[in-house]
């Protein structure tokens, strides 16, 4: 069953991040690593556009900025490509069951 939530996750997020078409079998773990050089890219380079993503995404501005201000600067990429795909598994997990 997350297998199918990870798949998901991934068309979600290719619109938004214009990921790359990823293999067919992906883990959660894989599309983290996919995700994170987009969003370094965004963070040094289109700040503006990636607090929209996120917004859209629903992440929380709280969540957001506890990673903005309280990551490890090498880390922070990893922390929030991962807090997304999280997000976008639990938005689907939530519509699946109530629908």
């Amino acid at each position: 069953m997350e297998h199918q939530y990870i798949l998901e996750s991934v068309k979600l997020l290719q619109k938004d991040f214009d990921l790359p078409s990823p293999p067919e079998v992906i883990s959660k773990e894989e599309l983290i690593d996919l995700l994170e050089p987009v969003v370094q890219q965004l963070l040094n380079r289109d700040f503006e556009r990636l607090l929209q993503i996120c917004y859209r995404v629903d992440l929380g501005e709280s969540r957001l900025k506890q990673i903005l201000h309280e990551s490890n600067p090498e880390q922070m990429c990893r922390d929030l490509s991962e807090a997304l795909v999280n997000r976008q598994i639990q938005k689907i997990e939530i519509r699946k069951k109530y629908q």
